[in-house]
């Protein structure tokens, strides 16, 4: 089973990792999260997150992190380089996760193909006029009207 560690700016990794385990109770052990704080040096982050990857005692685990070019994705992209077993994925939203978690039994590159749909599907605009998939009724449609028949 493949571990998932999530990195992101404070308070995300966190809050991320709480709704996850709303959902899936069970995964505690197998999620990880480090909140990435303004002022903690690089190389701080770095090591936590080293000892985070650890602990999660996995063969393979999927580094999640938010922002490609931030401080917490650039650590991630240090604690994964040369790594075996290692995969990141950055722009990390919750359906991304939850599909991730639903699925960390599979090999660590479906997980990723996985995650990446789930995080493309997740993300839709919705209608606020009318409710989702269904039809406008026409302004002269009678069934509106049929108390006055």
């Amino acid at each position: 089973m493949n571990g998932i560690l999530l990195i992101a700016h404070s308070p995300l990794a966190s809050a991320l990792r709480q709704c996850a385990l709303h959902v899936f109770p069970d995964a505690e052990s197998s999620i990880a999260a480090l909140d990435v704080h303004p002022n903690t040096p690089p190389d701080e982050t770095l090591a936590a997150a080293r000892l985070m990857l650890e602990q999660l005692q996995t063969k393979s685990t999927l580094v999640l992190s938010d922002v490609f070019g931030a401080t917490p994705c650039n650590v991630a992209q240090r604690l994964v380089e040369g790594s075996t077993g290692v995969r990141l994925m950055v722009g990390v939203n919750l359906p991304m996760l939850l599909r991730s978690v639903c699925y960390r039994q599979e090999p660590l590159d479906a997980l990723v193909i996985r995650a990446q749909a789930g995080g493309t599907q997740g993300i839709m605009s919705v209608a606020t006029t009318a409710p989702q998939n269904q039809p406008r009724r026409a302004t002269n449609d009678q069934e509106r009207y049929d108390h006055q028949q």
